[in-house]
């Protein structure tokens, strides 16, 4: 687009040198290869241009360069454009009847069509720069004094003229270009607009589709400037936000019908049901017609301010496809007597004006009688009232664009005031000077620009440092107005010079969506994970397309659509949603059903373990009792009440006294216990062969050595334990590793070796019991305790070996539960074995209860 402009630029210097030079005959006769006459104008002592797309589309000439082409034919002409162009001949007017402002002085105007189209726009600007008529006026001719100039609609035409004008110095003001790279102000240092940049619009429409979740989103645009920056703002802004953009499209400028097909079926098709358009209505126009030909609804349009209020689309027909567009437009201001002045212009008070006829055309279907205009419409005299009916025309309720435009020709007008009226020796230019008034260049009139402030409508009015206006937007809805038509409601306002989070307000509960629905429209690629879920990214595909994993255990998210689970801190565990850390179980042995049952076990061997002393206490002076050291028998069931009664020791919450408790004393009483039996299985060793003769044996074995086998055999285990203790003592223990959801309460032995050791030391005792029982076992007599005992330690040693894999192996509580199995087990078995049947010939066999007997010397 800058080549080609530069290239005019240099055609019309080189023709200009052709003429002069190579034919000096025609130096002084410039000929027009072609007329392009304003379409309104005016004189005045200053004159401003006037750039609007008073059509919205064009017919280019066949190029075979066979013969001289024809001009751009423009068609479809544009009522609402006419009203901007009428605006500013009303702003124009108001100011050269005003006292205060520009007295003495009156402005002039010269307005030009750009089709809508860059190339056109292009032959405005070069149009604009010559005098009020071509013909009179020709190129080599004087130029007219041209100040400053109002356009253009579309950014594309605008970055056209803007660089047309630029070398001259002629400042524009753009009253509907809201592309961003017209900011820049080493390209376009001439460029003015009193519509906010689209810098603003994308951070608005960023913010409304995070508003809605719209997290899921297609994006058509035009193909000019205006789009392409548009887009590009646009895809800045949702970095990082969780928006994507499912496609990306693009209108030709020159419409291809074939490719805004294959455009609307992928719309059709896409599961992104929301799409931003950044276009003009010009290239629009026939791609909502196709678009409503394929019958394409349950679309959220999210319209740019570029087509957002345009009228074009306020027909009926278009209700069921569009309703419930939502967009940003530029602020609505008031111009006064803007409706009656517009109902002033007929043909009759402007019979030479063909565009009067075409808006005649567009109002009525009909052409005044006396135009020259071919037409296929049928003839109407010219004279018809102008009536307040619903037209684009007429649309002055909300005036946007014509305000825009109002404003741009005031800010000229105070510039220029300012400029005129500047106090000597108080300018801005070199040694404080002012302009030379009425000799005035349009680059002194820029100055004033930059810093000119007004108020109009209770606005004010100024630009920054890059020629841009204050940021703000209302948000528009198009809801169904009673007549049927589309109507433009006010349902919110972006306002970009508010803190941010504060800038975009929404009134909801005004708002219609797209079928007359009342609840906002979904469009997301994948629906939100719930808390207790993570996202995880579909490899290939687009951030906002991803599956829902539930968090590991132990992690949580407490968050819709987090992208990772939290880790619970160590006393804490997930629950079962994993949305929530909550603390650990903890786990022991309590009371509960297996520690009561085990508490039960214990009491019940420790009262049947009395119940069996108190027998045999009954019965002490009986042969049963007393064949084999009944004082021997005693201690074995005090020490056995002892083990039945250290289970108890297990059960409970650990703490550090249970914990060194629980093991010294299981392992002192069973030592006890198993050193009494050591000591009555020497005593029936030694009293089985006391019969022999020369045996002694049974002096070294009397009551007194007994107690000190006993005593010194436990005093062994004692010292163990004392060591333990005091070396590295068995503690209380949070065992967080073996079962990640649960916090294990147990007992550390402190030292594994002393355990062991313990362990040892009463398996050691039980080898011997076991060994001396078994030599003994053949012995003569019908009650050889030999037997019983070398059972009872079969039993034992076979529950403890049982009981080592089956307590490293063990989890948790039932770790502590095998270790009191394996007590319970070992001391049953070893009062049931030694016990029951002297409690059998005590109770039940009396007869038998015989020293006779018992010898064996009854028969």
């Amino acid at each position: 687009m800058h080549s080609l402009e530069t290239m005019t630029i240099l055609l019309l210097w080189l023709l200009v040198y052709h003429l002069s030079v190579l034919n000096p005959a025609q130096a002084s006769k410039c000929l027009l290869q072609n007329e392009f006459e304003p379409g309104l104008m005016a004189n005045g002592d200053f004159v401003i241009g006037g750039i609007f797309p008073l059509h919205y589309n064009q017919e280019m000439p066949d190029l075979n360069f066979t013969y001289k082409p024809g001009p751009v034919k423009c068609n479809g002409f544009d009522t609402r454009a006419f009203r901007w162009a009428i605006t500013m001949k009303l702003a124009v007017e108001e100011i050269n009847k005003r006292v205060d402002l520009l007295p003495n002085y009156t402005l002039g105007y010269k307005i030009f069509d750009s089709c809508a189209y860059p190339l056109t726009g292009q032959r405005s600007a070069v149009a604009v720069l010559n005098g009020p008529n071509e013909l009179e006026s020709p190129l080599c001719a004087d130029a007219a004094p041209l100040l400053a100039v109002i356009g253009e609609s579309g950014s594309a035409q605008s970055i056209v003229v803007s660089r047309i004008l630029q070398p001259f110095g002629i400042p524009m003001i753009s009253y509907f270009s809201s592309c961003a790279c017209l900011s820049d102000r080493r390209e376009f240092p001439t460029f003015f607009r009193v519509i906010p940049s689209d810098a603003y619009q994308v951070k608005a429409i960023a913010k409304l589709l995070r508003h809605f979740n719209w997290t899921w989103i297609g994006v058509i645009r035009g193909d000019h400037e205006y789009g392409r920056f548009a887009l590009q703002g646009l895809l800045k802004e949702l970095e990082g936000t969780g928006i994507c953009v499912a496609y990306q499209k693009m209108i030709p400028l020159l419409y291809d019908r074939q490719k805004a097909l294959e455009i609307i079926h992928v719309m059709s098709h896409s599961t992104a049901r929301v799409v931003v358009v950044f276009s003009a209505e010009g290239e629009l126009t026939p791609f909502l017609r196709d678009y409503m030909e394929q019958n394409v609804t349950g679309i959220q349009w999210i319209a740019s301010e570029a087509w957002v209020t345009s009228s074009v689309f306020a027909g009926s027909e278009f209700d069921p496809f569009l309703g419930g567009t939502i967009g940003f437009g530029i602020r609505q201001g008031q111009i006064p007597r803007l409706k009656e002045y517009l109902t002033t212009v007929n043909p009759e008070r402007y019979p030479t004006n063909p565009l009067v006829y075409e808006l005649w055309g567009a109002l009525y279907g009909c052409s005044p009688s006396w135009s020259n205009l071919s037409s296929h419409l049928p003839s109407c005299t010219g004279k018809e009232t102008v009536r307040l009916q619903y037209s684009a025309y007429l649309n002055t309720s909300s005036p946007r664009i014509s305000y825009n435009v109002y404003k741009a020709a005031y800010a000229i007008a105070y510039s220029l005031h300012n400029l005129i009226y500047c106090t000597p020796g108080k300018g801005p230019f070199s040694n404080s000077t002012c302009a030379n008034a009425p000799h005035i260049y349009p680059w002194q009139l820029q100055q004033y620009l930059q810093e000119v402030s007004f108020t109009i409508s209770g606005e004010k009015v100024n630009f920054d440092m890059k020629g841009d206006s204050i940021p703000s937007y209302d948000l528009i809805n198009w809801q169904r107005g009673s007549a049927g038509n589309i109507e433009f409601i006010n349902v919110g306002m972006f306002d970009g010079a508010l803190e941010s989070g504060q800038e975009l307000v929404i009134k909801e509960e005004a708002i219609m969506w797209p079928g007359h629905q009342t609840e906002v429209l979904v469009s997301v690629c994948s629906n939100s994970c719930a808390p207790g879920f993570r996202k995880a990214v579909r490899r290939g595909q687009p951030l906002c397309c991803f599956d829902c994993v539930p968090c590991d255990s132990g992690k949580i998210s407490n968050e819709t659509d987090s992208l990772d689970c939290i880790a619970c801190s160590e006393d804490y565990w997930s629950n079962a949603d994993g949305t929530v850390c909550i603390p650990k179980v903890v786990e022991f042995l309590s009371h509960d059903a297996m520690g009561l049952t085990l508490t039960v076990i214990a009491v019940a061997g420790a009262c049947l373990t009395l119940a069996v002393f108190s027998v045999f206490l009954y019965y002490k002076n009986t042969p049963v009792v007393r064949i084999n050291n009944s004082e021997l028998s005693f201690f074995i069931l005090l020490s056995l009440t002892l083990c039945f009664l250290c289970a108890l020791i297990f059960i409970g919450e650990p703490t550090s006294w249970s914990c060194m408790l629980r093991h010294t004393a299981f392992s002192i009483t069973f030592s006890l216990c198993i050193s009494c039996i050591l000591g009555k299985t020497l005593v029936v060793l030694a009293a089985f062969t006391a019969t022999r003769p020369g045996n002694n044996l049974m002096k070294w074995l009397g009551p007194t050595q007994q107690r000190i086998i006993i005593f010194c055999c436990t005093l062994i285990q004692v010292l163990i334990c004392t060591v333990w203790l005091v070396a590295s003592p068995p503690f209380p223990y949070r065992n967080t590793k073996y079962q990640q959801s649960k916090i294990i309460l147990d007992c550390s032995v402190g030292s594994d070796l002393a355990f062991w050791c313990v362990l040892g030391y009463i398996g050691l005792l039980a080898c011997v019991c076991f060994f001396l029982a078994f030599l003994a076992r053949k012995l003569p007599g019908n009650f050889n305790e030999a037997k019983y005992i070398t059972f009872s330690m079969i039993i034992f040693c076979a529950v403890w070996l049982a009981f080592v894999p089956a307590y490293v192996s063990s989890p948790g509580k039932f770790t502590t539960a095998v270790e009191i199995f394996a007590i319970l087990a070992s001391s049953f078995g070893l009062l049931l074995c030694l016990f029951t049947p002297k409690v059998y010939i005590i109770l039940v066999k009396p007869e038998k209860n015989t020293k006779q007997h018992l010898m064996g010397k009854d028969k």
